[in-house]
């Protein structure tokens, strides 16, 4: 069990969680809050479609699939078992209306329809699968189908991580219209015939909640990959091979309420005013600076009041000037202790002044005296 940075250890009696393997992660910095266990290899069961629901993301973005697509159910996709909403053969649904099923009701017919649409097979879908979590550093996954169901032969090369579940969800949540789908608690597909209920059960009972997927079977257990958004700041607690679907819930809200409580999103440029810096020779009077890489900060949350940003800047610099050169750093600090040091940089190129301007700006003068 690790606890994440700047934790106190008194911290960790507090997070008693029935979950054998889990992780607690900020989605904006990627930073690990808490971690138990989270790099053992288990199966994710219906988890697995986190990274299904990425790819058709990724796909609609891209241009390779529409949102007002038609989506056809091949004999594959309504042979699936598990989860589903009994696609029939050659069936058509609107791809809108598929994803939601897959999101909300976690239906495998629907998800291998999605795969198929977008690659022309679940097997060559599940290739791409495999190679996005390579491109994603998920190094410890493998997937062998596009659902997590594990009634398959290979069903024991079928795995992943707490880690890497947190990795994949991270970013499936970039895509902001997934959302729409994640926080659904009850809705129809088939023109209201058949009704959808969300097995994310925080959805409707936990504050802040943006998604994300549960899973189950009788091999991985009850999984969870949720996240949750509160003051400015979104956690994504992953749970695995839980024993009662209780458990996962619980051990999920246990994690994200010690995030919450114990952690703040920063943002060191806020309200911070930098001056330009005056030029020498530059056929401009001043550059503008700019922070590189300033980004927002993880603190601890006792720590957010108290913190302060000292600006060290060059009182003047000489043309010629590049863009990105250093031009001074800003001290991000709280409670005694360094944050993070960021470069202040020329915002932009400022030539030096040459002979025929320095002829002009010369005359200039003259004339003004005169």
């Amino acid at each position: 069990m690790t606890l994440g940075l700047m934790a106190q250890t008194g911290r960790a009696a507090e997070l008693e969680l029935a979950a054998p393997s889990s992780i607690l992660m900020e989605k904006t910095t990627g930073e690990v809050l808490y971690e138990d266990n989270a790099d053992e290899k288990l199966r994710p069961a219906s988890v697995t479609k986190v990274m299904t629901l990425l790819l058709v993301m990724e796909a609609l973005e891209d241009g390779r699939i529409g949102w007002d697509d038609m989506v056809t159910t091949s004999a594959a996709a309504a042979e699936k078992g598990g989860s589903q909403i009994y696609l029939e053969e050659n069936e058509q649904l609107p791809l809108t209306e598929m994803l939601k099923s897959v999101v909300v009701s976690s239906a495998n017919d629907c998800a291998c329809a999605l795969a198929e649409h977008i690659a022309g097979s679940e097997a060559a879908f599940v290739q791409r699968m495999n190679e996005r979590a390579q491109e994603l550093g998920m190094a410890n996954t493998h997937f062998v189908n596009c659902t997590g169901l594990d009634d398959g032969p290979d069903a024991n090369e079928h795995l992943t991580t707490a880690r890497d579940i947190a990795i994949m969800s991270r970013e499936l949540l970039k895509h902001e219209k997934i959302k729409e789908y994640t926080t659904i608690w009850m809705d129809t597909v088939r023109n209201g015939e058949f009704g959808l209920s969300n097995t994310n059960k925080l959805v409707r009972f936990y504050d802040g909640t943006t998604g994300l997927k549960t899973g189950y079977t009788s091999g991985a257990g009850y999984c969870l990959s949720a996240s949750a958004e509160r003051g400015g700041m979104e956690l994504i607690a992953v749970v695995m091979h839980c024993k009662t679907s209780p458990d996962r819930f619980e051990s999920a809200k246990a994690l994200l309420n010690y995030g919450f409580a114990n952690y703040a999103l920063v943002d060191p440029m806020e309200n911070l005013t930098i001056e330009p810096v005056p030029v020498v020779l530059g056929r401009q009077a001043l550059v503008q600076v700019q922070a590189q890489g300033a980004g927002t900060i993880l603190i601890d949350k006792a720590l957010a009041g108290s913190v302060t940003c000292a600006v060290e800047l060059d009182e003047s610099v000489t043309a010629p000037v590049l863009k990105g050169q250093q031009l001074g750093t800003l001290r991000v600090e709280a409670g005694g202790r360094l944050l993070r040091e960021i470069a202040l940089a020329a915002a932009q190129e400022v030539p030096v002044l040459g002979f025929p301007d320095i002829w002009r700006m010369m005359l200039e003068r003259v004339c003004m005296a005169g």
